[in-house]
């Protein structure tokens, strides 16, 4: 106990003594060897005074960015209002109404600004060092001075951040050696708290700091409404003066913000919407636009929306009035179009084809792309193309995106009425409503996995009598098959191969070739697939040619007859249009 009493006296001792140095030093602090050589070069790279009366140019914290110190702000629970009207301006179709996320009502730290003007409240770091050492913080008073040492009141209300530290240090220099070093920043702008009402989602009273931007404020009352603010009339008040105008579209397009200091009590207000114009089609930014006065020119939303490059036509869509035009006219002629509130206006493609691309892979010395006029025929195309003794040139195959296309849609249409009928199909006993449910389980599974295979788009061309006829199509693939004197064995076999073609063999030698069937197979349905694109039935013609493909379907085996059946007609359609055996 004894030992407890005499540790708090010496500690008091030690405070007491602590304060006296203050009161007689201008708060001096004891000198020592941590004030030395690491300090001083720290403080000087942050731009102290040095021993010489230099300033370094560059005033910040250690690390050359110089940052006011963060507040204490907590973030905004889930269960904040706000958090529903930023989804809300996330979802929004008004051009701006994105700005106001949360993003920067949650930053919590305010980015050094040389341009900020010191003011009463506002905290400044002054360290002193290398003779007189000071380290403290002093708060701009009611008069606009700060207290330094061996001077008294010194006036920086009015100075701003950036000349802080040579004003500083000029007044102490008056008093100090040249070999003292001297550093004076600001540590935190003055706490403000400011009003923010109009065609705001939630007007109030918000806490801040003089340097904020008028977006933090805006931003913690949860954005302009924007079905009733305006973007293009933010104003900034004080008393009854209106001290600036913000208009957000600039911040937006051009990165121009204003930098307005604020002060307690000051008052942000939104004004209501300006006319408006709906923007669609294709442009980079498809919004709902805010103009001036009662009517806007087309080229001024232009500059706005940013049409894509293949954009040349707008249509016009005119809602005032009791009746409603349409109206047509090229992005050129913006300048003489004008615009009134409401009106609605999609950005189009009008373009005539000039050239097509058709690409020919396979068998062949030619060039790979081929750049034809619109309108070119298959012959056209044909008698360019350099075939080779090993290319098949009358099994050319044509693969076509429109048709894939088809092909995809048909298979989709498909695959949703059998999931219809696997999910509505009856049960008469609770016995058949289990077989229904787990054949049910097994089907939508493999409908799933259906829909993930791709069409190949091919068109049967080879056998045509017309076929040199044939339109062509931008995006077309001609392929020229080679002749290799292979047969491929795929779907329910041992061994999925590719086999050598011998005249001799029939189908069921070249499924053994392949190892047989498998337990899964359906030895009564078996697709041949010719290389020109053409099918037959395994069962009823059984003629194998060099270059074909033989697949093996596999078992259907449910209970349910309709199931099957359906099935079965989707085995086919995939065999067929992307010549795969999906098994079960």
């Amino acid at each position: 106990m004894l030992r407890r009493i005499l540790a708090i006296a010496v500690a008091a001792a030690s405070l007491a003594g602590a304060h006296g140095a203050h009161a007689q030093g201008g708060m001096r602090l004891p000198q020592s060897s941590a004030v030395g050589q690491m300090e001083y070069a720290a403080l000087a790279a942050q731009g102290a005074t040095t021993p010489s009366g230099a300033v370094v140019a560059n005033p910040g914290a250690i690390g050359g960015v110089a940052t006011i110190p963060a507040r204490a702000d907590t973030p905004l629970p889930d269960s904040a209002p706000q958090n529903n009207d930023y989804t809300a301006n996330m979802a929004s179709d008004a051009f701006g109404a994105q700005l106001f996320t949360g993003a920067f009502s949650r930053d919590s730290a305010s980015v050094f600004n040389p341009s900020h003007v010191i003011s009463v409240g506002d905290r400044i770091q002054l360290r002193i060092w290398n003779g007189y050492n000071v380290d403290t913080v002093l708060t701009v008073d009611a008069g606009g001075n700060i207290v330094l040492p061996e001077i008294g009141p010194f006036r920086v209300q009015g100075i701003t951040n950036g000349n802080l530290q040579t004003a500083v240090g000029n007044a102490l220099r008056r008093v100090f050696a040249s070999k003292v070093s001297i550093y004076a920043s600001l540590l935190a702008a003055q706490p403000v708290r400011v009003y923010v009402t109009g065609a705001v989602r939630r007007p109030g009273m918000y806490d801040g700091t003089s340097s904020d931007s008028v977006l933090r404020y805006l931003d913690q009352a949860g954005g302009i409404d924007p079905d009733r603010g305006s973007f293009l009339d933010v104003a900034i008040k004080r008393g009854n003066q209106t001290l600036e105008v913000v208009n957000l579209y600039d911040f937006l397009l051009k990165g121009d913000l204003t930098s307005r200091q604020l002060n307690n009590g000051d008052v942000i207000f939104v004004q209501s919407r300006k006319k408006t114009v709906k923007v669609s089609g294709l442009a980079e930014n498809a919004k709902r636009f805010e103009f001036l006065g009662e009517q806007a020119r087309l080229d001024q939303i232009v500059r706005l929306a940013k049409p894509l490059p293949e954009a040349t036509n707008v249509r016009v869509v005119r809602n005032t009035g009791t009746v409603r035009n349409v109206e047509y006219f090229p992005i050129s002629q913006g300048n003489q179009i004008d615009l009134r509130n409401g009106d609605e206006i999609e950005f189009t493609a009008d373009k005539r084809p000039g050239t097509i691309t058709v690409r020919v892979e396979g068998e062949h010395t030619g060039p790979q792309e081929y750049v034809l006029p619109y309108g070119s025929r298959m012959g056209q195309l044909l008698s360019q193309v350099h075939f080779t003794q090993e290319s098949d040139s009358e099994s050319i195959q044509l693969f076509r995106q429109s048709v894939k296309a088809r092909q995809k849609t048909l298979l989709g249409t498909t695959l949703k009425s059998l999931e219809s009928s696997v999910l509505t199909a009856r049960s008469g006993t609770a016995e058949e409503a289990q077989l229904r449910k787990e054949e049910a389980a097994l089907v939508l599974q493999w409908v799933e996995r259906a829909k993930k295979i791709e069409p190949s788009g091919q068109t049967l061309i080879a056998k045509s009598t017309t076929r040199n006829d044939l339109l062509l199509e931008n995006g077309d693939i001609l392929r020229v098959p080679v002749k290799d004197g292979l047969v491929l064995v795929s779907g329910e076999v041992l061994f999925p191969n590719a086999v050598a073609y011998d005249k001799s063999l029939d189908l069921d030698d070249f499924i053994q070739q392949a190892g047989g069937f498998s337990q899964n197979a359906d030895t009564s349905r078996i697709i041949i697939a010719h290389r020109d694109g053409s099918f037959s039935d395994g069962k009823k013609d059984d003629a194998v040619k060099a270059g074909d493909e033989i697949m093996v379907l596999p078992k259907v085996d449910f209970k349910t007859r309709q199931f099957a059946k359906d099935v079965f007609q989707i085995l086919y359609q995939i065999a067929i249009s992307a010549k795969v055996v999906l098994g079960l």
